[in-house]
Order: C-alpha cells, then structure tokens, then sequence
C-alpha cells in the first residue's frame, strides 16, 4: 500500500476521530479526492491520480511476475481505495 496511506492507518488505530473523518470522505461527492485532501491535511500527501495509478501498476506487476500464467487479475486488486477501507475496517 501506498506510504502515505499505510502512515495514515497508524495514525487511525490510535484517533478514533481521524477514523471517523476517514469514514466521512466516503459520503463526500468525490470520495476519492476528500481521501486524499484528508491525508494530506493531517501530513500524508497522495493525489488521486497516484492513487488510482499505484493501484494499477501494483496490479500489472503482479500479472507480468507470472510469465504469462495470469491471465486475469484478482477481483478487486487494482483499487488502492477500497484496499485502504478494508485495512481500515480491520482496525
């Protein structure tokens, strides 16, 4: 997971607000940008084009590492987003 994110679940296991804020991103109109000005508000700066990139290319990267055997990707591996509330869910 992206630095900046994985910093900003440490900081919610122990600020019940910050994780509650968190949460609130997900009501905004645009859920993926109020994330990412939320992280970069409390010091961990992200963009949404990175996030969306580094889901992405995580993704590839896993496919190209099998030689050609995977031809499909894992449901749901390419969205940095939804991995960052599952990680926060399990908090």
């Amino acid at each position: 997971m992206n630095d900046s994110l994985t910093l900003l679940l440490e900081k919610a296991k122990t600020d019940k607000r910050l994780k509650d804020r968190i949460y609130a991103t997900r009501s905004e109109r645009n859920p993926v940008n109020a994330l990412c000005e939320l992280a970069t508000a409390e010091g961990f700066p992200i963009t949404a084009a990175e996030l969306i990139d580094e889901g992405e290319t995580s993704c590839a990267m896993m496919l190209r590492s099998v030689n050609g055997g995977g031809v499909e990707a894992p449901e749901g591996w390419d969205d940095l987003y939804e991995m960052f509330f599952a990680a926060l869910d399990y908090l």
